[in-house]
């Protein structure tokens, strides 16, 4: 019988009472008094985004291996050489030389990924050309890390008072939110409290899609830095949404004594006056605008929190103030599309990262087409939204042609009432027609990309995206944001001119944003985004060229290297690499797994594996999705096993000729003398320990299976001795 109390998981806002089944359901914040938030995890691993781009490698693409520099991607062959058959990666160098590597070494190679259009100067084999190039690269990395470890060493050892407990006020305030978090949500608002209770300063990246809730993170950390008697400034790129921002700041806030003002070009000079002199004497609380705060003008009187959203989209100059103001107080930024910069700090460790990547319930994908321009489908589009009682937005980004647009628009749809606004308009009349579209005066706002930030309309649902093939892909999917950020059904339509014939580039950007429409893509729009724009930004432009020259994976990891070398943390470890040559069948059958792609990212994530449990989750893994493992799968599983060995134990290579085993230690190995020379006895005969640290060892014909098998028990011996 069940019993009278049962706990049950699930998704309840409120308690119920249902008494023709004697049934009463309580919420969790009934019993406890408020929710209690949940800790959900999320980490981003650097692997998983440049191992989706390594799954799309094709014939023919550059790639970058880490010794012999950029070749060209041929295929992956099989070869069978004394009756042994493997897979390999054909790689093509300068004059036509061809290098196969074997599956088993893939953590070598990277697909390249650099700035749009370039094409890479192909690599020489046997050349000294591509160390001297890695060599320059890390020389000018040192410079930049050394300035970046430099800001965030400054922060690591200054030292604040923690912000005051949350108390029944911020209970209170949060009760007033009107959606219930989202898991990742309340997962970010968790690491911003945390932050908030260290004694040291917060610089924390929200990473989430459009509507997905960084505002309320923000907004929650900013009620709590103002009960603390800190004042709070928010820096956004427009004016526009530095107005939006206003209206949601003043509207949450509105039951509370803090007083939020806006500073921006629309403000007169006695207004400008007024909050440049409240912001001083402490009056007011929270100061909305634009590069305005950074102006030698503002002054605080006790500045605690700064929210920077959308940093990308700030000026060099602007972020160079912004990098100072780090090292001085507490720093949270929202970011919809990370740029490599951005994302590059987040994924080496230097900065604190939280990631919405679950979409608030109800939110339906954006429904997006590319298709010619055709005024049929024009009307329709915007009809259809009228008759839903909705809103469009046309975006024309040319300022020159965009009044034509309008009346060429009125006259293909003489019911709709239509806006103009661009950012040669005067900050009033940017206000105004805003205001109309906002207020519902107007049914089609025809603007240039100055609403690609932050305009939040909740029935604007449709929008025409007029030459969409001019947009970058970061661009284009931060303007499509602008609608489906409600319940509604969303529609984009992305117009390309008639006939047109499109860069390739620009084909492709426009297929990734139609795969991308889930709520949610925004995290991976960066890696297409780096593929296909590459990282120009990424630390200045100073950095733009050594980006193309090796690619973007191997900069960030020289760059990561370079951070460790500085900090005293890096040990080589990870560039040590041992040859293993046995003569075993080690690859994963195309009857086992058909999708070529899929076999790629397989071999580059079982090489990149540095520990058993790595190991052991791809293995499970294979085992569900595609059965019982082949014997060459498995001898390929434990090859990687045994290369991670080898690099703690310091071996430079290991050889089976078939009758013996040799293994060449590095004259640094760890491994004890003693150890050696205790194997050496228990084996008998037929081994010897040379001066030049080989140690050989007898093991006539064995079977790949018996090998593999000796090989562990031996280094299970070294290690252990």
């Amino acid at each position: 019988p069940p019993s009278p109390l049962s706990f049950i998981e699930g998704k309840l806002s409120e308690s119920l009472v249902y008494p023709p089944l004697k049934i009463a359901l309580l919420s969790e914040a009934d019993i406890f008094g408020r929710k209690i938030p949940r800790r959900y995890k999320f980490r981003p691993g650097r692997e998983s985004f440049f191992l989706r781009s390594f799954g799309d490698l094709r014939e023919g693409d550059y790639v970058v291996h880490k010794d012999h520099g950029i070749g060209i991607y041929r295929g992956l062959q099989k070869i069978k050489f004394e009756g042994i058959e493997n897979d390999f990666l054909l790689l093509e160098y300068a004059g036509g030389d061809k290098l196969y590597l074997p599956v088993d070494r893939l953590d070598r190679i990277q697909r390249y990924l650099g700035p749009e259009g370039y094409s890479p100067r192909i690599d020489r084999l046997g050349g000294t050309s591509w160390e001297t190039l890695k060599s320059k690269v890390k020389q000018s990395i040192y410079q930049v890390a050394q300035e970046l470890v430099a800001i965030y060493a400054a922060r690591s050892v200054m030292e604040r008072h923690p912000f005051s407990p949350t108390d029944r006020l911020y209970e209170e305030f949060c009760a007033l939110f009107e959606y219930e978090e989202t898991p990742d949500q309340a997962q970010a608002i968790e690491d911003v409290h945390l932050d908030m209770n260290r004694d040291k300063p917060m610089d924390r990246l929200i990473c989430g899609d459009a509507g997905f809730g960084k505002t309320e993170v923000a907004l929650r950390a900013a009620f709590r830095a103002v009960m603390d008697n800190k004042q709070v400034a928010v820096l956004v790129p427009t004016t526009i949404l530095a107005e939006q921002h206003f209206q949601t700041f003043s509207q949450r806030f509105r039951n509370f004594p803090i007083r939020v003002e806006v500073l921006n070009r629309l403000k007169s000079k006695a207004e400008t006056t007024d909050i440049l002199r409240g912001l001083s004497g402490g009056q007011v609380d929270i100061i909305i605008g634009t590069h305005r705060l950074l102006q030698k003008d503002v002054k605080f009187k006790n500045l605690g929190l700064v929210v920077i959203d959308e940093e990308q989209r700030f000026g060099v100059t602007d972020k160079e103030k912004l990098k100072k103001l780090r090292a001085l107080v507490d720093v949270l930024t929202l970011t919809a599309t990370p740029i490599p910069r951005t994302l590059h700090l987040a994924l080496v460790g230097l900065r604190d990262m939280s990631v919405i990547n679950t979409p608030p319930e109800n939110r339906l994908p954006i429904k997006t087409y590319v298709v010619e321009f055709n005024d049929q489908i024009i009307v329709d589009a915007i009809r259809k939204e009228l008759e839903r009682g909705g809103q469009t937005f046309f975006l024309h980004d040319r300022v020159r042609s965009i009044y034509t647009m309008a009346h060429y628009l009125e006259r293909l749809i003489p019911e709709a009432r239509i806006a103009v606004v661009h950012g040669q308009l005067k900050p009033r009349e940017i206000e105004e027609a805003m205001v109309r579209f906002i207020k519902k005066e107007a049914d089609v706002l025809v603007c240039t990309s100055i609403i690609s930030a932050g305009v939040d309309i909740p029935t604007a649902n449709t929008i025409i995206i007029n030459r969409a093939d001019r947009f970058g892909l970061a661009q284009l999917y931060q303007i499509r944001g602008r609608v489906g950020r409600y319940k509604e059904e969303a529609y984009a339509y992305l117009l390309i001119p008639k006939g047109a014939m499109l860069s390739r580039d620009a084909v492709r950007r426009l297929q990734v944003i139609m795969e991308l429409t889930e709520p949610g893509s925004g995290f991976r729009i960066a890696t297409h985004d780096l593929d296909i724009r590459g990282a120009g930004n990424i630390l200045g432009l100073a950095q733009s060229g050594h980006i193309s020259a090796v690619g973007y994976e191997l900069y960030t990891e020289l760059m990561e290297q370079t951070i460790k070398e500085i900090k005293g943390e890096y040990t080589g470890a990870e560039e040590f690499r041992p040859e293993i040559n046995l003569g075993i069948s080690a690859f994963i059958p195309s009857d086992y797994m058909p999708d070529e792609h899929l076999r790629l990212t397989h071999y580059k994530r079982i090489s990149l594996a540095s520990s058993d449990e790595e190991l052991s989750a791809i293995r499970e893994e294979l085992l569900d999705s595609h059965g019982r493992l082949p014997e060459p799968v498995e001898h390929l599983f434990s090859i990687i096993g045994i290369r991670n060995s080898l690099i703690r134990l310091k071996v430079q290579k290991l050889t089976y000729n078939g009758k013996e085993l040799i293994l060449k230690f590095a004259p640094s190995t760890p491994a004890n003398p003693h150890s050696i020379i205790s194997l050496l006895k228990k084996r008998g005969r037929g081994g010897r320990f040379s001066p030049d640290y080989v140690l050989t060892l007898g093991a006539p014909h064995l079977s790949p299976s018996a090998l593999l098998k000796e090989i562990g028990a031996i280094i299970g011996y070294l290690t252990e001795g």
